[in-house]
Formats: C-alpha cells, structure tokens, sequence
C-alpha cells in the first residue's frame, strides 16, 4: 500500500475523538478539495509501498487499541481488505475515513463519512483540470447509503458558512441517514481560525440537532503533519 506516513496520536474528529489511535494514512485520492488539509496525499501524492506486515508490526508495537486508516482515499487501495482483515484477527477497533465515492466490502467497525460538499471543488480558473472531476466525483449518494447500510457510521461535513447547511441537509433526507450521526466541523488550519468559526457552527448545530465535531490535533498542535 502507498503509505503518506503512520502515527499514534489522539483521534480529534467525530464521536471518538479524544481516543488515542494509531493513524495509517494511505496516499492517493479521487478528489482534489481546494482546501485540503492534507495536499501530500493527494494533489501532490507522496509516500512509499509499505505492507500489510510492516503497518500491521508498528500498530502492534504502539500498544494502540483502535486504528484509523485514513488518507487521501483509502478505498482506492487494493490490499484495505487485507489490511482491514489483518487489523481485526488484531484486535483493533478499525475506523475508515472516505470521502465516500467508492465502496468496497470490508472489515470495518466505523466508517467515518466525509461527502465533499460545493465548497470543496477547486476552482475552474486556477485549478482547471481537476474541477470537472472533483464535481463528478464528490458526491455519490448510491454509494452513502450503500455504507450507511452495511456499518456502524459517522457523516462528517466541513461547513463554511450557513449556506452550506441546506446542503446537508438535503444529503441527510437523501440517504436518510441518522441526524444524531450528522457532525458538523469548522474549516481551518490554525487553532486560531477554528476557535472563530465554532462559534456560528455551534449555534447552526443548536438548531438543527446535529452534532459539534472539534478538530482536537488543530487545537493542540495546528497545522502539523504525525499527529
């Protein structure tokens, strides 16, 4: 598998967060966000072939007892379900973190849902060649109820502003998922920039029942790669 880097940090999104986890991020992804927080996985891939043997020896020699396999996109990956398989006879807690634009049967105790909504296509003008695919690509409702009928699951959305919660909406009625499953997250790189933003996001959350997701790593580390 193409790997970006591995780690044993805290989870610091969604219904786990607080949990320490070791973090095996694939590199590669369909996608290309114009914000995206990790661009050395995907608008430019970086990363070595590592095995299932060799990821599975560092999660064991971590102590961790829950593994999130993140990315970039990790069903793009052709040995996940190895991996995936390898991590349960391990007993580990096994979160997977997708876009959700494709789907694969695996061995998975969460999936973390994180549909790409408008304010994540690259713009045309300076990022021309990937907008038309990233539009095509971000949102595959098929596939989102597919998951969210196979597995224990958490939908994830960085909102923006307010307009991007008739958005959410509109997915939420449309694969009729779970509210109470629905969390909402501020978009930023700084502790700074996040602070600012929970405050509307909070209130958005108030009225709508969603959930408030923190981003714990950007509040204690910022904006740094491994943790």
């Amino acid at each position: 598998m193409k790997i970006a880097e591995v780690f044993y940090s805290i989870q610091g999104e969604g219904l786990l967060a607080g949990v320490p986890s070791v973090f095996l991020r694939t590199s590669g992804c369909n996608l290309r966000c114009h914000w995206c927080d990790t661009p050395y996985t995907s608008w430019q891939p970086e990363g070595a072939d590592q095995s299932v043997d060799e990821l599975l020896r560092y999660v064991r020699k971590s102590g961790a007892r829950h593994t999130v396999v993140t990315g970039g996109e990790p069903f793009l990956q052709p040995q996940l379900a190895e991996l995936c398989i390898a991590l349960s006879d391990a007993g580990q807690h096994i979160t997977i973190e997708t876009a959700g634009t494709v789907y694969r049967d695996v061995v998975c105790d969460l999936i973390s849902l994180s549909p790409k909504l408008a304010n994540s296509t690259p713009h045309e003008k300076d990022e021309g060649r990937w907008a038309a695919q990233h539009e095509r690509l971000r949102y595959q409702p098929d596939v989102l109820r597919r998951f969210l009928a196979s597995y224990p699951y958490q939908l994830k959305f960085v909102v923006s502003n307010e307009a991007d919660l008739a958005e959410v909406e509109r997915i939420v009625a449309d694969t009729r998922a779970d509210r109470d499953r629905v969390l909402l997250m501020p978009e930023g790189t700084t502790p700074q920039a996040i602070a600012a933003a929970s405050l509307w996001i909070v209130e958005a959350c108030k009225r709508t029942g969603f959930r408030y997701s923190p981003r714990l790593h950007v509040h204690i580390w910022g904006d740094k790669r491994g943790v």
